[in-house]
């Protein structure tokens, strides 16, 4: 449209520029001129009855000749002029018009190789495959340059990110391994038959702390596994998922003396399972974690039009709505609690938002008048995900 645009604009101003040049030479060439309407005499032809048909300079029939033949030339003067005008005007808005619709179909013919090539990045951008390429053939111009280049970085992106997933996988291994290790030694320490009541204590603290650093290192492996895209999409249903949350959230629910509420509705979504599931209990495990004694925690599932929702609403605290965006950041915790590391990591959040927009969903978070908060999470409905 803005090349179509150009070149009509383009022809319009040339095509007035010559039509104004046309306008003043015809206006200048139909001018009065002294030689051709002021001879020095004029000869009628005209019946020997009605006198003589020669006319000297100044004399009464020369001065109405030559009026006569100067009203003429205005007369085809103006209409020349306005003829100039009309036709030249309807000339140029028709070659503007013409010069539009050549430009409209040059530009299609031009930037077809780069819808094609478009069309292939959105291809490779929506498979989330890393090993296809737009793989351009033609003329060595700026669209193959670019085709290329869009190839070659690519090609790069997908190297940094397999060397990303090894390093994770290297990390997880090489940071498991000891705390594995430590946990086991901890473990037959604090068993051992001559253990004292210091060791035990001792070593039951060891146990929390090595825990905590567990529960921790599957955050972040999380959270890293939440920010690749979602290669596997697969139909399942989400009401599937929370009630296998529920079930495995039902003993540590009781220990704390939180009542949970299921509202579960058919919710049919498609992607990662597993990563669904994880998202679905970090947000059950705040909503039991960070309550109170006899407090209570909703769980609803429902369909709505091409979308699911997930919602987690739980007793608590009072949580400040100035607060609200900055507990999806990594590491943040509400009142500055860091200290207890049954209440997690500070990464569950933050792998919830990672997870939900992998899948293409929202996650909406708002404090309850009560205290505690709501949690809103959006998916695609199955056959709706990008």
């Amino acid at each position: 449209m803005r090349f179509a645009l150009a070149c009509a604009g383009v022809f319009l101003v040339l095509g007035v520029a010559v039509l104004a040049v046309v306008h003043f030479v015809v206006r200048q060439s139909l001018e009065y001129r002294n030689g051709l309407l002021t001879p020095a005499h004029i000869q009628v032809d005209v019946p020997a009855q009605y006198g003589p048909g020669w006319f000297e300079r100044f004399s009464q029939q020369y001065e109405v000749a030559r009026k006569r033949a100067d009203q003429v030339r205005a007369v085809y003067q103006a209409d020349t002029l306005d003829n100039v005008r009309v036709w030249g005007a309807a000339g140029v808005l028709g070659g503007a018009g013409l010069a539009f619709g050549l430009g409209w179909r040059s530009a299609g013919w031009v930037v077809r190789p780069l819808r094609s090539v478009n069309d292939t990045a959105q291809r490779v951008l929506l498979s989330q495959d890393l090993k296809q390429r737009i793989g351009f053939e033609g003329p060595r111009d700026e669209i193959k340059e670019l085709a290329d280049t869009f190839d070659t970085m690519h090609t790069r992106l997908a190297r940094s990110f397999d060397g990303q997933r090894r390093f994770v996988a290297n990390a997880a291994h090489e940071l498991r391994t000891p705390l594995t290790i430590n946990r086991t030694l901890v473990d037959v320490a604090v068993r051992r038959p001559d253990a004292t009541d210091d060791v035990k204590r001792l070593g039951e603290s060891l146990l929390l702390v090595n825990a905590r650093h567990e529960r921790l290192i599957d955050g972040l492996l999380a959270l890293a596994e939440g920010e690749q895209a979602v290669l596997d999409r697969r139909p399942f249903d989400l009401t599937d998922v929370a009630e296998h949350v529920l079930d495995q959230a039902a003993g540590e629910a009781a220990e704390r003396e939180v009542t949970i509420h299921r509202l579960l509705d058919s919710a049919p979504t498609a992607g990662e399972a597993v990563l669904v599931e994880r998202l679905v209990q970090n947000l059950v495990e705040n909503a039991v974690r960070h309550n109170h004694p006899k407090g209570e925690v909703w769980v609803t599932t429902r369909g709505r039009a091409d979308r699911v929702e997930l919602v987690v609403a739980n007793t608590g605290l009072q949580v400040p709505p100035y607060e609200i965006e900055t507990i999806f950041e990594p590491f943040r915790r509400l009142h500055g609690d860091r200290l207890r590391s049954d209440r997690g990591s500070g990464l569950g959040l933050s792998i919830v938002r990672v997870i939900a927009e992998a899948h293409g969903g929202t996650v909406l978070a708002r404090p309850r008048d009560e205290g505690g908060l709501t949690i809103t999470v959006e998916l695609p409905a199955d056959g709706s995900a990008p």
